[in-house]
C-alpha cells in the first residue's frame, strides 16, 4: 500500500477537479494507487466537475437568510439550467451557502477579489513578525500566513461551517454539487448586512 500524503491528495485534486475529501477517500479506497483513484472518481462522476467549469452558468437562484433580525444575507448562485435551479439539491446548496456567509462573515468571494494593496499590506505585517530567519524561510512563512488570511476572509477558501470536522472548503462543496447535478455551478456574488454596521 502506497502512503496517502497531502501532496498526493493535492495532485489528484488538481488532475481531476474533485473535492479534497473525495480525493482522499478515493486514494484510501484504492490503497494509494493514483490511477485507480482517478478511475474511482470518474466512476462517481466527480472528476468531470473541472471540465464543467468552463460552461456558461446564467440560471440559478438568489438566496436570502435573516438571522434573528440582526444579520441578513443575499447570495446569487448560478447554474446552467432552470431545471437544476429548481432541484432540492441546488436549493439546499443556496441555503447552506447563505447560512455559511451569515456565520463566517467572509469579506471577499475568492482570492482573486482581494485587492493587491491589501495583500501587500498583509505581507508587510507578516514579514515584520518574523525576525532572525533567512529570507527564503521568511517568504515561506509569509506565504503560509497569507494562505491562512485567505482561508479566513475569502468565501470559497473558508472551511464549510456546517461540517468543520471534514475540513472541506466551500469551493469543495460547490465541486461536489457540480459532480452530482452535472452542471457548472458558481457563486456569483453575495452581500452580508449586520445591524448597526456601516
Amino acid at each position: 500500500m502506497s502512503a496517502i500524503t497531502a501532496d498526493k491528495v493535492k495532485e489528484l485534486r488538481e488532475k481531476t477537479g474533485a473535492g479534497m475529501m473525495d480525493c482522499k477517500k478515493a486514494l484510501a479506497e484504492t490503497s494509494g494507487d493514483f490511477e485507480k483513484a482517478i478511475d474511482c472518481l470518474r466512476q462517481k462522476g466527480l472528476a468531470s466537475a473541472a471540465r464543467k467549469a468552463t460552461r456558461t452558468a446564467s440560471e440559478g437562484l438568489i438566496g436570502s437568510y435573516i438571522h434573528m433580525d440582526k444579520i441578513g444575507v443575499l447570495v446569487e448562485i448560478n447554474c446552467e439550467t432552470d431545471f437544476v435551479a429548481k432541484t432540492d439539491d441546488f436549493k439546499g446548496l443556496v441555503k447552506d451557502i447563505s447560512l455559511h456567509i451569515a456565520a463566517a462573515n467572509p469579506s471577499y468571494l475568492s482570492r482573486d477579489d482581494v485587492p493587491q494593496d491589501i495583500i501587500e499590506r498583509e505581507k508587510e505585517i507578516y514579514r515584520a513578525q518574523v525576525t532572525n530567519k533567512p529570507p527564503q524561510v521568511v517568504e515561506k512563512i509569509v506565504e503560509g500566513k497569507l494562505d491562512k488570511f485567505f482561508s479566513e476572509t475569502c468565501l470559497l477558501d473558508q472551511i464549510f461551517i456546517k461540517d468543520p470536522e471534514q475540513k472541506a472548503k466551500v469551493k469543495d462543496l460547490v465541486t461536489e454539487k457540480i459532480a452530482k447535478l452535472g452542471e457548472n455551478i458558481l457563486i456569483r456574488r453575495f452581500a452580508r448586512f449586520q445591524l448597526g454596521e456601516k
